[in-house]
């Protein structure tokens, strides 16, 4: 059975170090930068296309879905919940009043570990339209 929370002050730290794993990538003067949309995402875009990350750096692939992961909460209205299953407890992006559910660390991992490529512009318009008609869906009058 899966269990929704609201992140705890951990996760919230653990969120943040990602985060901030991404947001240093811009130089210091910069880094106000990662509070807008586009530029959140260019970074990611640069990151992919540059290779600075290697298949195997899963946690440094994470990262990046941290990232992605707040260009969602920016752009199509989710929040960070935590999701607790048989299989662990795992950061997720919730839409309000439905049942969606989206697991951003692994959207850009799973692609590069298993040798695909990711268009991080087309992935999030992708994603948000998808979200966007879910929710329509989701959200009738027995909800």
């Amino acid at each position: 059975m899966q269990r929704r929370e609201p992140l705890s002050e951990q996760d919230v730290a653990r969120l943040e170090a990602q985060r901030a794993w991404v947001r240093d990538h811009f130089t210091p003067e910069s880094r106000h930068k990662y509070e807008q949309l586009d530029e959140k995402l260019r970074l990611l875009d640069t990151i992919l296309k540059m290779h600075w990350i290697e298949p195997g750096e899963t946690s440094k692939l994470q990262c990046l879905g941290v990232t992605l992961g707040d260009a969602f909460v920016q752009g199509a209205g989710l929040h960070w919940v935590i999701v607790e299953d048989e299989h662990g407890r795992d950061p997720a992006l919730e839409y309000p009043g439905t049942s969606i559910l989206l697991f951003p660390l692994t959207m850009i991992s799973k692609r590069v570990e298993s040798g695909g490529t990711v268009d991080v512009l087309a992935m999030y318009a992708s994603v948000c339209e998808k979200v966007a008609a879910l929710a329509h869906d989701d959200s009738g009058p027995d909800r």
